[in-house]
């Protein structure tokens, strides 16, 4: 029997779908985005919720009222969050590609998401801390040849 993440979004279960979250806490960046250039600049700034060494959500149940710009990723909406990396393992499966052998669906190690670096763990500072101009703090983040480069 092929794996749940191997069907179509529409058929995902909410709790399936929520099991594909690789806890990589890029999403929970700041990201600057020129929609007319088709550009996205990624900030080493995180949502103040952000657990920066463990990259989860301190109040996952009250976020979007915690955080009313906090950006609920669906199956509907998938295609559209272009600011999402390309290591997401929800950009990933939206269109037809496979998890990665780093995501814990497919080695069974949570911690291995943050063992080979892909996560942002210990990396970024919360926007509680910040002050200053975005622009300043734009990093570089994992392509996929450089995700599959360090992965093997």
């Amino acid at each position: 029997m092929a794996p749940f993440w191997k069907k179509s979004l529409e058929e995902f279960s909410e709790a399936e779908w929520e099991a594909l979250c690789d806890g990589c806490g890029k999403c929970c960046t700041a990201s600057l985005v020129d929609e007319d250039e088709g550009i996205v600049l990624h900030t080493d700034i995180a949502c103040r919720l952000l657990d920066r060494h463990s990259c989860g959500c301190t109040d996952y149940q009250h976020r979007f009222e915690r955080v009313p710009d906090c950006t609920r990723v669906s199956p509907d909406n998938i295609h559209q969050l272009t600011w999402l990396p390309d290591t997401c393992a929800y950009r990933l499966i939206a269109r037809g590609k496979d998890l990665p052998a780093w995501h814990y669906l497919v080695c069974g190690d949570r911690d291995r998401v943050h063992q080979v670096g892909i996560s942002v763990q210990d990396r970024v500072t919360s926007e509680a801390d910040f002050e200053g101009e975005l622009e300043d703090r734009v990093i570089a983040w994992f392509s996929l040849e450089d995700q599959e480069e360090r992965t093997g």
